[in-house]
Formats: C-alpha cells, structure tokens, sequence
C-alpha cells in the first residue's frame, strides 16, 4: 500500500498547550530521550491567520525591497560565474550585485504600481492557535507518555 493510500493510524493526545512553543518543547524532549517522533503530530485548535501590517509601502520602499532582493539574486549569479570564469572573480561578483539591485530596484517599483494603490502597506502572516495538542499514535502513547513524565525527558505541561 502506498504512503498516499495508508490510513491514518488512530492518534491520542498526549498534552495540550497554550502557546505552540510548548508543544515543540515537548516534542523536542521526546526526540531527545529517543523516542520515534515520526510517530507524532502538533495539531492546532481554533486557528486562525493574522497578518500583522508591518508598515506603509510606498513605491520608493517596493524599489529598495526589490533593489535588496536582487542583489542577493545578482550575488548568487556572480558567484556561480566567478567560479566557473578563468579569471575576475570580484568584478563579476560586483557586477551581479549591482545588476541584481538595479533590476529587482526596477521590477520592485513597477510591480507596486501596477497594484494602483490596492496594496499600500507590507505585512507578514501567521497563524494562532487558541490552544496546540501534540499526538501520538496510540501504539506509542504509553511509551510516549513515560518519557514525558520521567526526569529523563523533561516535564510535560497538561
């Protein structure tokens, strides 16, 4: 049976947390006293996605994103050249930096003005949980479970 067609194993619940730092906390420490962690899932209740406006864009700033973008693009290409060229390395790598810079500047501002002032602002998005469960397959739980309440792993926050 392919990995596409296998059922889902039946999974428990082994803590609940309030933050999804703890959940990770207690799958970390499950990995750390050995335990198969394959075998186990961090499940999200009552999620939602937040975008959180980090600030006004104007086409000035959509330029120097773009420009910064692009340098990193221009100084990747001018590196894979300047390794396979016999010679002037620095001035290759200078000048897909700059040619990077200049190009995603351009696309950069370009882009935001084609938006027509639909999009003024940046934001970065996220999701929140009311409350992140970490699962185990049920053939695992009472091994799971010991680890997490011996000194070994750490303890555990229900």
């Amino acid at each position: 049976m392919s990995d596409v067609t296998r059922a889902t194993p039946e999974r428990r619940i082994l803590s609940s947390f309030s933050d999804y730092t703890g959940a990770q906390a207690a799958v970390d420490r499950l990995s750390d006293a050995g335990f198969p962690v394959e075998h186990t899932a961090i499940v999200g209740h009552g999620v939602r996605i937040v975008e959180q406006v980090t600030g006004r864009l104007t086409r000035a700033r959509a330029a120097g994103l773009g420009a910064a973008s692009g340098a990193w693009f221009g100084l990747m290409i001018g590196v894979l050249l300047g390794l396979f060229s016999p010679g002037g390395f620095l001035g290759l790598l200078l000048l897909g930096l700059v040619l990077g810079a200049v190009w995603g500047a351009v696309f950069g501002f370009i882009g935001h003005a084609f938006t027509g002032g639909r999009r003024d602002f940046s934001s970065v998005q996220g999701f929140e949980a009311e409350r992140w469960d970490v699962t185990v397959d049920a053939e695992h739980f009472s091994r799971a479970q010991s680890l997490l309440s011996s000194g070994a792993a750490g303890e555990a926050r229900a």
